[in-house]
């Protein structure tokens, strides 16, 4: 069979990584083998800075013809939050044409088998990884984010989480053994005897509903755990952030049809302007799956009327941290400004609500009010960002006109603690570049709740005053239950308020991170190692990534034979 030796070829290459991914889901422990740095690239067949940056600019203008059955129309109008228009076009598909041709391919992608299935993505993701400079500068001017973040948000981090889906996905496919002899005693009778196969069976199409602030790695979760458990997948990326995906999709269709299986796979869904496929999609009969990141309006609609599809949701919620004391005021201070800084508060991670007794906070400098530590708060903030290139290479731009009324608009909410304040990109001066501000609202007050119990997506923060540590416990665990939350945060020193802290976390189920002071932040997390989201409270309906993020997306059907 021609495609023997490939797929020999392909576990023999990527089974050592695959293995390795699955001893770090289950010590937990720091792995990727992705690098973080840029100057990590260029060997071996990766592109460095300079080749990276030559294929972006030649996909510019171009036409990106992925060969997709049912094209019958080019559509494309990206323009980069920098102010570079793209001019890319995109196949728009038929999709009466294109979902048949999908699941076409699917039975001899059953066929393959868990192991060759891991493989093949694998191989789809180092292939990924070889043009990451390419794939850094696509998401950077998709989403607005600053090149660096974009290089390791895009590229190694969104990859580490596809692949950590491919490790949870083999892990329970081959859960069940492949084969079993069952026989049943019968006393003096010959005993019953059956020979039972176990095959993991797709669901059927898959659809991943991209985003625009991350679409590779809110994308390449489900993307990676639905192909790696034999289901087709259509990607349908949000109209501003086509790119990343559409080029993720030409990898895979590339790497699949090299190792002998039907690059229709994998395809791709782009959208006139005002179309609203992902409407028209998500009911089909076709689709049996359905990932989505975005807003909870639209997240909702899915899981009220995609009856036919399980559906994975990650939506919007309202992160809190709780600012009871601290043993390093100065640290705490340093990482709650970088917290609100990064990417222009433009992640789902991002603190809103910073949750202060309105008496103050005890710190190693001695007792703190209420207004000192909002106005050191801004101080750490001006001082992190007061150089505007410095500046500009942390906030990244404003992805979109929304971000920036809600930004506008904050300021007339309350007492402004940390005024925003424009500040000129040095190489892209048509972006829109704000810094953060933090409004002040006492949290006893009816008509402050009203701005802090809603998600202000974007660089909005605001300091709530409340009357006790008991008091911000009980407002966090009410944020959480009532508008869900996919981060929290804590200072203390008390061991009781961090209980109770904790508790609330628990019962509410919310990640938590308490007393970050150094290098890591509220709103980052490791693959392999964190969850993202919890799949237990209203920000989300799933966690990436854990066994329930890809259990649902196979089935195991039985064969029995008289043996």
């Amino acid at each position: 069979m021609a495609a023997e030796p490939t797929a020999h070829e392909l576990i023999a290459r990527h089974r050592p990584t695959l293995d390795q991914a699955l001893e770090a889901i289950r010590t937990r422990a720091y792995w990727s083998p992705h690098p973080e740095h840029p100057k990590a690239y260029g060997e071996h067949g990766s592109l460095d800075a300079a080749a990276g940056q030559a294929a972006f600019d030649a996909v510019l203008g171009s036409r990106l013809d992925l060969d997709q059955p049912g094209t019958d129309d080019w559509v494309g109008g990206e323009v980069s939050p920098y102010g570079v228009e793209l001019g890319v076009t995109y196949p728009h598909a038929d999709l009466d044409e294109l979902l048949p041709a999908m699941k076409a391919g699917q039975r001899a992608w059953r066929e393959a088998g868990p192991e060759l299935r891991a493989a093949v993505c694998l191989e789809i993701l180092k292939r990924i990884s070889d043009r990451t400079h390419e794939f850094a500068h696509a998401v950077m001017h998709t989403s607005g984010q600053a090149f660096m973040m974009a290089f390791q948000a895009g590229g190694p981090h969104a990859q580490d989480r596809g692949l950590e889906a491919v490790a949870y996905a083999y892990a329970e496919q081959v859960r069940t053994p492949q084969a079993a002899e069952w026989s049943k005693p019968q006393g003096k009778r010959d005993p019953l005897a059956l020979t039972k196969e176990f095959t993991a069976v797709p669901r059927g199409v898959a659809l991943v509903i991209g985003c625009n602030t991350f679409p590779t790695w809110n994308g390449y979760p489900g993307l990676f755990a639905s192909l790696a458990t034999g289901n087709a997948v259509l990607v349908k990326p949000h109209p501003r952030a086509v790119l990343p995906l559409a080029l993720t999709v030409q990898v895979a269709r590339e790497a699949l049809a090299e190792a002998g299986f039907d690059a229709n796979l994998v395809a791709l869904a782009a959208e006139r302007p005002g179309e609203g496929v992902a409407k028209t999609l998500a009911t089909r009969p076709e689709i049996k799956i359905i990932d989505y990141t975005g807003s909870t309006a639209f997240g909702d609609w899915l899981e009220a009327h995609a009856r036919q599809a399980q559906v994975y949701t990650e939506k919007a919620g309202v992160n809190t941290v709780v600012v009871e004391s601290s043993d390093d005021y100065r640290g705490m201070l340093a990482n709650l400004a970088f917290s609100l800084s990064l990417y222009s508060g433009q992640m789902c991670t991002t603190p809103q609500n910073l949750l202060i007794p309105r008496d103050g906070i005890r710190t190693d400098e001695g007792p703190k009010s209420f207004d000192e530590v909002t106005a050191d708060l801004a101080k750490a903030v001006d001082g992190l960002l007061g150089d505007d290139a410095r500046a500009a290479a942390l906030l990244g731009a404003i992805v979109n006109p929304d971000v920036k009324a809600r930004l506008e608009a904050a300021a007339g909410l309350g007492e402004v603690a940390l005024a925003s304040r424009e500040i000129a990109h040095p190489d892209f001066p048509e972006a829109v570049v704000r810094t953060p501000v933090v409004v002040k609202l006492d949290g006893a007050k009816p008509d402050a709740e009203a701005a802090y119990m809603s998600e202000c997506f974007g660089p909005v923060s605001f300091a709530v005053a409340v009357d006790s540590a008991a008091d911000a416990v009980e407002l966090l665990r009410r944020t959480i239950r009532e508008k869900g939350a996919m981060t929290v945060g804590a200072y203390t020193t008390d061991a009781e308020v961090e209980r109770e802290v904790a508790e609330a976390c628990l019962e509410e189920a919310a990640q938590l991170s308490l007393n970050l002071t150094g290098g890591v932040y509220v709103n980052q997390t490791a693959a392999f190692s964190d969850f993202h989201g919890s799949g237990g409270n209203p920000a989300a309906n799933a966690a990436l990534t854990d066994g329930a993020f890809v259990a649902n997306r196979f089935r195991t059907v039985e064969v029995r034979r008289q043996a």
